[in-house]
């Protein structure tokens, strides 16, 4: 499956591939490192400081699928904790990225579903907006709507559109095709600095 192949290549790759588009520039942890990801978002656009719509999204969530929160301006406010990781590991959640802070982080840290967050803080959410599911959300200049799907690893998070994934899934393989053959060109002892031209352009 293609996500599997987004997975094991990894964040910095498919955003190459992606023509250097797509990235979340924004800083995000994982509790777990090591941890690589990939399948289609799931999104909650929670009210400020609140998390209602978090509870609301775990009654949409599928296998398979990535869970965005987030809230219209990011806060290290905790809108994700042991209880809702509880119910987003039984709905099959591929993983979860918080544009906010979680709590709860060493049992989160535990769990075979991978997440990542920008702040870890007890800061509790309230719950009396309701906010918005499953509609399009900005995170560190990327735009990302439901069903886009998203890579993460220890490099932070990339997004593919939805209606891009087979031309990138292509544009990853012949990346990596390429970068092995780099690596086993530099394995025998060839340099880049050469190799690109480097040295001839600064006359060394």
């Amino acid at each position: 499956m293609i996500y599997g192949e987004f997975a094991e290549a990894g964040v910095a790759t498919v955003y190459e591939a992606c023509g250097r588009r797509g990235l979340l520039d924004v800083d995000l942890v994982p509790l777990r490192p090591g941890s690589r990801v990939a399948g289609p978002a799931r999104i909650a656009l929670c009210g400020q400081g609140d998390n209602r719509a978090v509870h609301e999204i775990m009654t949409h969530l599928r296998p398979g699928e990535i869970l965005v929160l987030t809230m219209p301006v990011a806060a290290p406010v905790a809108l994700f904790g042991d209880l809702l990781a509880t119910q987003a590991l039984t709905a099959g959640a591929a993983g979860v990225l918080v544009n906010a802070a979680v709590r709860d982080s060493a049992d989160l840290a535990k769990l075979s579903m991978p997440v990542w967050s920008r702040w870890r803080r007890s800061t509790g959410a309230t719950k009396d907006i309701r906010g918005q599911v499953d509609v399009a959300v900005t995170i560190g200049d990327t735009e990302i709507t439901p069903g886009d799907v998203l890579v993460l690893d220890d490099d932070g998070a990339t997004c593919v559109r939805q209606s891009e994934v087979d031309s990138v899934a292509l544009a990853v393989r012949e990346r990596l095709a390429k970068e092995d053959g780099l690596r086993r060109r530099w394995a025998t002892g060839e340099f880049s600095y050469d190799a690109y031209g480097m040295r001839a352009e600064d006359g060394s």
